[in-house]
């Protein structure tokens, strides 16, 4: 069976690109104008329609375009309406989680947050290959038993405290610098075999 022109798969390479873009944009220019123009606003009937409602409409539209259509230019258009719809959301993150205060600093940390994952993300995806290469070749080396060990003994002293997004992170830490140093060992008895 022959693939016309229409049933090609569209390449989706850079969309997530296009999405942290336009997210990162629509945050900005949100704030941006929320900061200078603090008192404007669509307000009807004793309510005031907060940003996070067109976010949500523009998730949606962004998500039915995606899934609904295979055209390069589309499918584009698709995931910068939902980066767009996206960033609205994240703006008023403080907003929704503490119930009123949109200046709360957990929207920065949320923002941030989300921001290194879904770089972290897109970079791993791009580049796997070359980054398994690389930590194949470290756990091989000695570096990356010593490495492995400070991490654990920094992490282990933190651990101790009594903020759990603190003690969360050292023991993450902790497992990953003990898959260091197993991934070391198990390179080592292999080689001597």
């Amino acid at each position: 069976m022959k693939i016309t022109h229409e049933e090609k798969p569209v390449s989706r390479v850079n969309l997530s690109v296009l999405a942290l873009i336009s997210f990162l944009a629509s945050f900005v220019i949100a704030r941006a104008f929320t900061t200078i123009n603090p008192d404007v606003g669509l307000r009807g009937g004793g309510f005031h329609i907060h940003h996070f409602w067109y976010g949500i409409i523009l998730l949606a539209i962004g998500g039915w375009l995606g899934i609904s259509y295979n055209e390069k230019r589309i499918v584009r258009l698709a995931a910068v309406i939902y980066g767009a719809g996206g960033g609205l959301i994240a703006d008023e993150a403080g907003l929704l989680l503490t119930f009123g205060n949109y200046w709360t600093g957990i929207t920065y940390t949320i923002v941030v947050i989300f921001v290194a994952f879904a770089s972290t993300l897109i970079l791993f995806k791009r580049y796997s290959k070359a980054i398994l290469t690389e930590f194949k070749g470290f756990t091989k080396s000695r570096a990356s038993f010593y490495f492995g060990v400070i991490l654990a003994a920094v992490s282990i002293a933190f651990m101790g405290t009594r903020n759990f997004f603190i003690a969360s992170i050292s023991a993450a830490a902790t497992i990953i610098a003990c898959i260091i140093m197993v991934a070391y060992i198990v390179q080592r008895i292999r080689a001597g075999h």
